[in-house]
């Protein structure tokens, strides 16, 4: 049913519905998912009438299902996207050209909306399924009435339940979590209680999301961070000097983790023992000596300086200690140095053999590109760029990682706001093929210009400032009252990581062999992190198949 003055389809949670272009394909019928799993769709909708006629009028949508309690309705906002991408691209962008684009996800006080003549808006909605959901179908209908009360639209959907539970995430989650970048933008002090508050909303979000790994700030991370710079002090560990002997606080670590593990959050990855690109310094410590607190390394401090090994000689040990008599060694990871290349590899080497005697019974990872570091023994696991991990993936390397960040723009999968979402959710097939045990980004909420040389309004500024494509630095927005506002490309990520439970659970019924098979029916090609189908349509067929197997397999008792 449709008005001559109003618009309205629903659509899947893969098409992002642009303001000037009509959504493409069949309308949504239905959707389908197991236990544990949120269901995401859309219904975009426009107007037909008159701008006059449209301040005379205010929609109001109404659901009509069993489940109306259950579900959540948001606003899908669109934000500026002044740049795209950078450096190689290809075809598969929504657009190259700077304008608005779909992203953030705002909750609603009210189902009134309303709608703008000659744009095309979505609002969001997402139904978690439970156990007490025992039916295998539900109806759900969804009415779109005018500020008379007269029916404008209305719009039917089957909702499917598979009646098992999600395997358990095995993947191992990390996106950067900036707490100094959260004090900056509420205008708080690092540590305050008000911000302990603000990061436990923003923890929260990232635990409830299938991010299980933290980056913990020892001292301030050297992350993004211009040579001779600072960001704002985020110092964890204590440290006190007193004739050249020092002690360590952990009252404020020990908090940090309590918080976390509270969160939902099982690892920790603990900020860099060196500066970012190589190894070249000492990280930002500040220290108590002499009666006064003082930055006594930094960049002015040489990474193999006898002041900085001294230093670690002595902390390492006492900060080891401290996490295995929290039971805590295997679920904690130190990093080297961000991102070394192939120029950086001796000062690297340096840096990973001298500290490798500190860290027995622990384990190392860094993100990087280079073969090399991995063939020479500098790095235990390498987090791999996905455009670079075809080397490692053909040198057999076990327990492999990877990532993607601003320069992965080219083939692969990636979470550009202009990118189509189908791009961000191929990654959880991918994971799944090639036995992925973690996945690494940098930005779950870094809210500077690049190198952090200033604080930024991320709602209006997507891109650090002209230096990464839009959508690279950050997940969750820094909404009022400190709370986080969701990403279209957040619930993407969660849909990839739903889809890598689903397969693993029916690898447990059916075997590795039949799982992947179906992941490839109709296929003519092996799927890689390079080659891999396009559009939202394949991956919903291949889910539809999965479920479909699932189901079989339940009424077999294989699952």
């Amino acid at each position: 049913m449709h008005s001559e003055h109003f618009r309205s389809l629903l659509v899947s949670s893969l098409c992002k519905v642009l303001p000037g272009r009509a959504p493409e394909g069949a309308p949504l019928r239905w959707v389908e998912g197991l236990w544990g799993e949120t269901l995401s769709f859309q219904l975009a909708f426009t107007a037909l009438c008159s701008e006059r006629d449209l301040r005379a009028n205010t929609l109001r949508v109404e659901l009509v299902s069993p489940l109306a309690d259950r579900v959540r309705m948001r606003s899908v906002l669109n934000v500026p996207v002044m740049l795209p991408s950078c450096g190689e691209t290809d075809g598969d962008y929504l657009s190259h050209q700077p304008g608005m684009f779909p992203d953030l996800l705002r909750g609603l006080p009210s189902f009134f909306v309303r709608a703008v003549p000659g744009q095309w808006r979505a609002l969001w909605f997402d139904l978690p399924l439970s156990r007490e959901l025992t039916l295998p179908e539900y109806p759900l209908t969804l009415r779109v009435l005018n500020g008379q009360g007269a029916l404008l639209a209305e719009h039917t959907l089957t909702v499917g339940v598979v009646p098992a539970e999600l395997a358990p995430q095995q993947l191992i989650h990390t996106q950067w979590f900036h707490g100094d970048c959260l004090a900056d933008y509420y205008g708080v002090p690092v540590f305050s209680e008000r911000h302990w508050a603000i990061m436990e909303n923003f923890l929260r979000e990232a635990g409830a999301h299938g991010i299980n790994m933290i980056l913990t700030p020892l001292f301030t991370p050297p992350l993004d961070t211009g040579v001779g710079m600072e960001r704002t002090t985020i110092q964890l560990v204590g440290v006190r000097c007193e004739n050249g002997a020092y002690t360590f606080d952990f009252s404020q670590l020990e908090r940090f983790l309590a918080l976390c593990q509270a969160c939902g959050i099982r690892y920790f990855e603990m900020s860099h023992l060196f500066t970012q690109w190589g190894a070249q310094c000492a990280p930002k410590i500040l220290v108590w000596e002499n009666g006064a607190l003082q930055k006594k390394f930094g960049w002015h401090t040489p990474a193999m300086g006898p002041e900085y090994r001294a230093f670690l000689a002595a902390f390492l040990p006492c900060l080891t200690r401290f996490f295995s008599g929290r039971g805590l060694a295997d679920r904690v990871y130190f990093h080297i140095s961000d991102e070394p290349e192939l120029g950086h590899l001796a000062s690297y080497r340096a840096a990973a053999e001298f500290v490798r005697p500190y860290l027995a019974g622990f384990k190392t990872l860094d993100a990087l590109s280079d073969y090399e570091f991995y063939r020479t023994g500098c790095v235990e696991r390498p987090v791999v760029s996905n455009d670079h991990i075809e080397t490692f993936l053909e040198h057999g390397v076990q327990e492999l990682w990877t990532y993607y960040c601003m320069g992965q723009g080219k083939d692969v999968a990636n979470r550009f706001i202009a990118m189509p979402s189908a791009r961000s959710r191929i990654l959880g097939v991918q994971l799944y093929l090639y036995r992925i045990q973690g996945f690494l980004h940098w930005g779950y909420n870094f809210y500077n210009a690049q190198h952090s040389q200033s604080v930024l309004d991320p709602y209006f500024c997507t891109d650090c400032g002209d230096a990464f494509p839009a959508g690279d630095p950050y997940l969750v927005y820094p909404g009022p009252g400190g709370l986080p506002e969701e990403s279209i490309r957040l619930m993407s990520t969660c849909e990839a990581l739903f889809d890598l439970r689903a397969l693993q659970l029916l690898e447990t019924a059916r075997g590795r062999s039949f799982t992947e098979q179906l992941i490839h029916e109709g296929l003519d090609y092996p799927i890689t992190f390079r080659r891999y189908p396009r559009g939202g349509e394949w991956l919903l067929a291949m889910r539809a198949r999965v479920n479909a197997a699932l189901r079989a397999a339940l009424r077999e008792g294989l699952v």
